[in-house]
């Protein structure tokens, strides 16, 4: 008989209180995946004899479409490793970790196309568990900013800090989103600019608005005087900020910069408001070739190989898709 019990919740108002400090697995963060459209949350809560919390782990399923059968499908997305009680050790948070994502998977099997996990701060995070769940790794990388022991500028070149300061004396200028308009404007600029890509999924316009609302994020706007030409949204997660979502024009404003002018000011904010680290949630996979990948590095951040879970509902697919992925 296992010394804990684990429960997977899909109802805020039945939430037991929940400790811990990471956003992407706070109530906070249920609440506003519960109000957004075609979103649904389950929480997987796990607690010992005494009916005391030892984790617990949120996963979001989101109803998405497709160009291509299935046309409109489900899956399911856990970012990070979730959130643990001070006294447990490495080994006891991987077999807990490995407890709840069985749990979450064995409810949403029938349900969702496949399970994704990403964002975990160590690389072999319950790499053991994950197999034994039926998942499989994809390398990918992820870059993180230090903000803490230098000033952004001693970490960039003179180049980009003179793209930035020319595209400001040509007008351009970036801030936070506060009004009505402003808003509108960063929901437009990034649904238009993701509209194309395959695998990027963006939530519903209530996502953001309740991420603001929340005070849990900020979304941050570029403009051309009254052209916005980038965005970018991030979440608040301890004394680290993640940029989630980002677009901008950057073939039709070239000569504006508006992705260095975007990013740039989301660090600079972030410094002053004395965060410790930025990261960059969705880097991509680790190909020799990745624009985005060397424009995210050109601010001075650091690289960091990592893995991404995932685990197909069909059975053949997944091991068929975990051969490849395994002799890649």
């Amino acid at each position: 008989m296992k010394p804990f019990a684990t429960i997977v919740y899909t109802d805020s108002n039945t939430l037991p209180p929940l400790s811990g400090k990471s956003f992407f697995h706070s109530e906070a963060l249920f609440r506003i995946y519960e109000k957004t459209p075609r979103l649904r949350p389950y929480m997987a809560v796990v607690c010992n004899h005494e009916g005391k919390e030892l984790a617990h782990l949120l996963a979001v399923v989101r109803m998405r479409a497709s160009f291509f059968p299935p046309l409109i499908y489900m899956h399911a997305r856990i970012h990070g490793e979730g959130d643990y009680a001070e006294h447990l050790d490495a080994a006891k948070r991987e077999e807990l970790f490995g407890e709840m994502v069985r749990m979450l998977t064995a409810q949403l099997q029938l349900k969702v196309l496949y399970v994704e996990i990403s964002n975990l701060d160590q690389k072999m995070f319950a790499y053991k568990h994950l197999r034994q769940a039926g998942f499989f790794p994809v390398k990918w990388m992820s870059i993180h900013n230090s903000l803490h022991s230098k000033r952004p500028e001693e970490r960039v070149s003179n180049k980009l800090l003179q793209r930035v300061e020319k595209a400001r004396e040509k007008g351009v200028i970036a801030k936070q989103v506060e009004t009505d308009e402003e808003f509108a404007d960063f929901i437009r600029l990034l649904r238009r600019h993701n509209r194309l890509k395959l695998r990027r999924f963006i939530p519903h316009e209530q996502f953001f608005r309740h991420l603001r609302d929340a005070n849990q994020g900020k979304l941050f706007i570029t403009y051309l005087r009254d052209k916005a030409i980038g965005c970018c949204a991030c979440a608040l997660s301890g004394n680290n900020i993640y940029l989630w979502y980002s677009a901008f024009l950057r073939k039709t404003y070239l000569v504006y910069h508006p992705d260095t002018f975007t990013v740039w000011n989301t660090i600079k904010w972030a410094y002053e408001e004395h965060y410790d680290h930025i990261v960059f949630m969705d880097v991509g996979l680790p190909f020799m070739q990745n624009p985005f990948r060397d424009f995210i590095l050109s601010f001075g951040g650091k690289p960091v190989s990592t893995l991404r879970w995932f685990r197909l509902s069909f059975g053949w697919l997944n091991k068929w898709l975990e051969f490849f992925f395994t002799h890649l």
